[in-house]
């Protein structure tokens, strides 16, 4: 019984931890992405003239994000957009755009 106490002591100072505040929610890649689905479409297939985002490999969206985000590749508004997302924002979002099915 006291080693259940002990288990569940150590339980709660772990997650209480900063560490453990830092891992992001279920949603969080799905919420970071959303703010790009105006112009890239809903699931990252777009439907007017811009680049579709889905199913593209994880690794070339986050070179072309940190493209736009060091000024390496001009644009117009992805290179300010993209500045505003830490590296690890950036991931998370590449990783679902990678994620999603491509329709096209």
């Amino acid at each position: 019984m006291q080693s259940n106490s002990v288990v569940l002591a150590a339980l709660v100072t772990a997650l209480s931890s900063p560490a453990a505040a830092q891992v992001p929610g279920a949603n969080l890649a799905r919420n970071l992405a959303a703010t790009c689905t105006t112009c890239h479409g809903t699931t990252g297939v777009s439907e007017g003239g811009m680049v579709s985002l889905a199913g593209q490999s994880k690794s070339d969206l986050v070179r072309k994000l940190q493209d736009f985000k060091t000024g390496r590749k001009p644009a117009t508004i992805m290179n300010q957009l993209a500045k505003g997302y830490t590296d690890a924002q950036i991931e998370l979002i590449a990783g679902w755009f990678a994620a999603q099915r491509s329709s096209k």
